[in-house]
């Protein structure tokens, strides 16, 4: 069972929280995020779990439960996908100018990724971008890897794994999990 939720930073970050949990989270510009990302958690799953750290610093829950989730936010956006079959990643960016984006693609894409742009004519390459970018983000964070580990994944052949992506409403969401799962056939619950 996977479940995917969304939410806004400026609201879910003012949610109630336990205290010792929000007296976790850190100050500064990703303080608001934070405090997004646990009242989401805290919508999913009642009573929330302790939350560990593995090897690379990826949350998860302690292994009494079996569940694994993965967040990622950009803008005012938040996605939580939630998971009861194994580790997960997911990625969510705004649609939006990156100007220097080909140099990036050149420096992180697989040839085969490249060819996916080709494809695609001019005026909808900026959104290949981002649908790769977001693919090959969701599967270094199902791995709990680092962004510098970008480069070692081919998001048009991900060994073992099952990447599905979507774009809508000037967002892309791409998730990684263990078994199939296409994330444009579901339902996505909004929490406000």
């Amino acid at each position: 069972m996977y479940r995917l939720f969304f939410g806004k930073i400026s609201t879910l970050c003012t949610a109630p929280l336990l205290p010792a949990l929000a007296e976790c989270a850190p100050d500064g510009k990703r303080r608001s995020a934070w405090l997004a990302g646990r009242a989401l958690l805290c919508h999913a799953v009642s009573p929330l779990p302790e939350i560990r750290f593995g090897e690379q610093g990826k949350p998860g829950f302690d292994d009494n439960h079996a569940l694994w989730f993965n967040l990622s936010h950009s803008g005012d956006n938040i996605a939580l996908l939630l998971s009861d079959e194994g580790e997960v990643g997911c990625d969510i960016e705004a649609l939006r100018p990156r100007p220097q984006w080909q140099q990036l693609a050149n420096a992180t894409f697989t040839s085969n990724e490249h060819l996916e742009i080709e494809r695609e004519a001019e005026e909808h390459r900026l959104a290949a971008f981002w649908r790769i970018w977001t693919r090959k983000e969701a599967m270094v964070k199902q791995r709990g890897g680092s962004a510098w580990q970008i480069v070692s994944h081919d998001s048009t052949a991900p060994l073992h794994l099952h990447v599905s992506d979507l774009q809508s409403d000037g967002l892309s969401l791409a998730v990684c999990t263990p078994t199939p799962f296409d994330v444009s056939a579901q339902t996505i619950e909004w929490v406000i």
